[in-house]
């Protein structure tokens, strides 16, 4: 897929210093699959677009190498690709957890997370959730699970291993399956378009950063990336690609 011509008239034509983040000779990169934050994949053809895909693409070119992108179906199975070996560069939202075991670059924008819940419910706040009698929604190993885990002390915590189609979504909080569900803005206010009788808390919960990770042990490889991040989030690349996405509740990071 060719760079989108609005992403191609920001990208400068310098290629990158040398520094070895494709040592197979082609820049192998993984994202989530199913985290709009981060990219989407056509159900049809297969085709990748987005934040994450865009940023692999302009690297690559930079780098001069061709690139191999996979999306994947988890967090862990990004993590886990890039800690093998089985990609150079994955994208992970940042949480400390993770950089024990990979290397985080600056983050390239920011994006809230919110509960949804049952329209009719009393809960209008974030700071109401965390009471007793609430049962709260998340996905293993995503960032918002690992947050819940965190800081909710008084409320249930109901874990479920995927993230659901909508519709299941929807149904776990219609019928009282759980009280909240925790997860990215972008993707519980798409639930609450689709599904009217579900809302979305007006306060985010938490707000981190996207980013680009790889190996422990490499840390030469983010005195590259690093610059490459700073132009691409201050030249309006990032902000054309979230445009161009149509990612809602995201914004470019800001200088480190």
């Amino acid at each position: 897929m060719q760079l989108p011509s609005v992403l191609l008239a920001l990208a400068l034509a310098l290629q990158l210093p040398g520094a070895d983040l494709a040592p197979t000779g082609t820049l192998r990169a993984t994202f989530i699959a199913d985290n709009p934050v981060q990219g989407r994949v056509d159900p049809q053809t297969g085709a990748v677009s987005g934040p994450a895909p865009d940023l692999a693409r302009e690297l690559a070119r930079r780098l001069g190498v061709p690139l191999a992108v996979t999306p994947l179906p988890s967090a862990g199975a990004v993590l886990e690709s890039v800690r093998t070996g089985e990609a150079d560069i994955g994208f992970l939202a940042y949480q400390a957890s993770r950089a024990e075991l990979v290397d985080y670059a600056d983050p390239y924008l920011l994006f809230g997370s919110a509960y949804a819940v049952r329209a009719d419910s009393s809960i209008r706040r974030t700071a109401e959730v965390d009471r007793v009698g609430v049962t709260v929604g998340t996905v293993t190993g995503q960032s918002q699970a690992i947050w819940v885990g965190e800081h909710i002390t008084s409320a249930r915590i109901h874990a479920i291993p995927t993230v659901p189609p909508n519709a299941a979504l929807a149904a776990m909080l219609l019928d009282g399956t759980v009280d909240a569900f925790a997860a990215n803005r972008s993707r519980m206010e798409a639930l609450a378009r689709d599904f009217p009788a579900i809302r979305v808390l007006d306060d985010n919960f938490m707000v981190i950063g996207q980013a680009i990770v790889v190996a422990q042990g490499e840390r030469e490889r983010l005195d590259v990336l690093n610059p490459f991040l700073a132009d691409v989030r201050t030249s309006g690349f990032v902000q054309a690609s979230i445009d161009l996405a149509n990612i809602p509740a995201v914004e470019v990071a800001p200088e480190p």
